[in-house]
Parts: C-alpha cells; structure tokens; sequence
C-alpha cells in the first residue's frame, strides 16, 4: 500500500463534487483538518494537531466530525502500530 489517498479502496474513494458537498456543513476545524491531510497524509492526531496548530481536543473533534461524514479513513501506523494514521477518502 502507498502512502498516500490512495490507499482507501476504490469503493469507498468519493467524487471531489460529493467530498466538497460533505466538507461545506462541517466546522472551520474539520475544513483546516482536511486541508492538512490534502497536503501530507497519512498523519497521525498529534502531527494534525502540530500541521494545523490546533489543540489536541479539537483536532480529535474535527476527525470525529469527518469520520462521521465518511471524509476520512484511518489504518495504524507502520511505523508506530500503537497509533493511527488518517487520510482522506477522496
């Protein structure tokens, strides 16, 4: 697997048009989030919370908010198994 969006199998990858629908009703933070990953994913919760410069709790918000909305995906590290990492389904 790369490390990259492509990592999401094909079925669950969204069109751009249907991600931006989702994306426009979440929070700033969701939308600063996702933009982080857009540019470097797959990233952990802390480097998130390093990228964007938002606290810990409301990167774990924005990701919850995203996974709810099927935007995000996340798989463990294969560096660190014990953490996980998040990248965008589209």
């Amino acid at each position: 697997m790369s490390t990259s969006t492509a990592e999401a199998s094909s079925e669950d990858l969204l069109s751009e048009t249907e991600f931006r629908d989702r994306l426009r009703e979440l929070p700033p933070s969701a939308k600063l989030v996702a933009k982080v990953l857009e540019s470097d994913a797959p990233l952990s919760q802390g480097q998130l919370a390093e990228e964007s410069l938002l606290p810990d709790r409301t990167v774990r918000y924005a990701l919850n908010r995203l996974e709810d909305s099927d935007l995000v995906g996340s798989r463990y590290s294969f560096k660190d198994a014990r953490k996980q990492v998040y990248y965008l389904n589209c």
